[in-house]
């Protein structure tokens, strides 16, 4: 059976975010921390090895593969900053004609750091995921 390897640890996120070799994205991981603390009311949780997650929820699919995830979330890779958001909300695309510089996969928005994207629509953003996340899921 598939195992999910992103699941929820006890692993700090201040000491992962504290060994982000480069300063400049450290600094962003730190805004971001409290950009999606504020807005999701949730402590931030390692989900895996480097991602950064908020609140949870239990998914179930027609195939029936189910699990564990965050909400929303964020991990300050290497080349760009991964944010993550529910797939299949129709309403993130109409958000993310506002954000600011990024590119879009099916799962995660990729910016290159904070000042490139506007943090009210960030905000609306991780509030739209959760929202839908909520009614799609239950709480």
């Amino acid at each position: 059976m598939y195992e999910l390897k992103t699941k929820e640890n006890d692993n700090s996120v201040i000491e992962f975010i504290e060994n982000v070799e480069q300063p400049r994205k450290r600094e962003d991981a730190y805004r971001l921390l409290d950009i999606f603390t504020e807005t999701t009311g949730y402590p931030a949780k390692m989900w895996g090895p480097s991602i950064i997650g908020f609140g949870s929820y239990h998914y179930k699919y027609a195939t029936g593969h189910e699990g564990d995830a965050p909400l929303v979330g964020f991990s300050p890779r290497k080349a760009k900053i991964s944010l993550y958001f529910a797939t299949g909300d129709t309403e993130r695309e109409e958000l993310l004609k506002h954000f600011g510089k990024h590119t879009a996969g099916k799962a995660c928005v990729y910016i290159n750091k904070v000042d490139d994207i506007d943090v009210e629509v960030l905000k609306a953003l991780i509030r739209q995921s959760v929202k839908f996340l909520r009614e799609t899921y239950g709480s």
